[in-house]
């Protein structure tokens, strides 16, 4: 058994698209999946099982639910190399900084030259892989963007942010 981290997008959000964290984690288990847990309200569940199910998931939570509900599963040592190599070790943070991972659900052709400035440097895109992108935003500048925005038109909408300090809980799990 392998194990693997599915980040959910776009659920529990101002009231949209309610899942309970037990009732997901109900339905991995359903699935077959071993040893659930889920982290935040905000769709994060670390699990074990075989690949073969992996491509289920999508399919077994929009009957469960109700709705579509996005999903990016990724291996559980992605978010450990993460982790353990800090794409934002030099970035400066004060109270207004938010760094986040950006997973796409693919490899991608680049379509952001990176490193990324927004025109008022307040969104930045300091580094990438495969299918992840790391960003800086930066609260404390005027006219600050809205990132998700640039992302999107960028990558698609299948793609999942979190803040990096969630990225860092979830290693733990």
């Amino acid at each position: 058994m392998n194990k693997y981290v599915s980040l959910l997008r776009g659920i529990n959000v101002g009231g949209h698209k309610k899942v309970p964290m037990a009732e997901l984690k109900k339905q991995y288990v359903k699935l077959g999946f071993k040893h659930v847990k889920t982290l935040l309200n905000s769709g994060n569940v670390v699990f074990e099982g075989n690949d073969q199910k992996l491509s289920r998931i999508p399919d077994h939570l929009e009957k469960a639910f109700g709705f579509e509900i996005p999903v990016i599963t990724v291996p559980f040592d992605q978010i450990i190399k993460t982790a353990e190599n800090d794409p934002f070790r030099t970035i400066r943070v004060t109270p207004q900084t938010r760094l986040y991972v950006t997973f796409l659900p693919n490899r991608h052709n680049n379509p952001i030259d990176i490193p990324f400035a927004s025109k008022e440097n307040s969104f930045q895109i300091i580094d990438q892989t495969d299918t992840l992108l790391f960003s800086v935003l930066d609260l404390g500048k005027t006219g600050t963007v809205n990132a998700m925005n640039i992302l999107e038109k960028a990558y698609g909408k299948n793609i999942t942010t979190r803040n990096y300090n969630t990225i860092l809980k979830i290693a733990k799990l």
